[in-house]
């Protein structure tokens, strides 16, 4: 099975690879914002493997029209902090303006030096993953912020 059949980029919805569940609406749609392809094919195939629907974006650009086409979908923003253009943090805030009850997680390789032990934002109550990750954190903290398991700031 090849990356490009896996990880088409021609839909919005990206495909479910095989032997995974069929995407579910009562499991959650996410936007995942991630510049990194290798980090964003990945990501979107291990969120898939367990049933959520998964819009790809390589920027705060394309983060935004698809946005504009499924805001009312939406039940998280998934985004890594530095992204070439807008920050996925002021992408979040930018979004979730728009759309308050939009749930965020922000994912980032640099260093937590701002966020608390807990992995939130400071002063945000955000939800953080550094990278990497493990599949367990990552399904783990996607469940805990689409099912409510806190208030989130940004």
């Amino acid at each position: 099975m090849s990356e490009q059949h896996l990880f088409a980029e021609t839909e919005p919805y990206a495909s479910s690879p095989p032997g995974c569940r069929e995407p579910s609406s009562a499991r959650g749609t996410i936007l995942l914002v991630e510049d990194e392809t290798f980090v964003r094919d990945v990501t979107c195939e291990i969120l898939q493997c367990e049933g959520y629907h998964v819009l790809k974006a390589r920027d705060s650009s394309e983060a935004k029209a698809l946005f504009g086409q499924f805001h009312g979908e939406l039940q998280l923003l998934l985004t890594d902090v530095v992204l070439p253009g807008q920050n996925g943090r002021d992408l979040a805030l930018q979004l979730k303006a728009d759309c308050p009850a939009l749930r965020t997680i922000l994912i980032s390789g640099y260093p937590s030096s701002f966020t608390t032990k807990d992995g939130h934002i400071e002063q945000e109550g955000a939800f953080y993953i550094p990278k990497p990750f493990s599949a367990e954190l990552l399904l783990r903290k996607v469940h805990e912020v689409i099912c409510g398991g806190g208030e989130l700031g940004v």
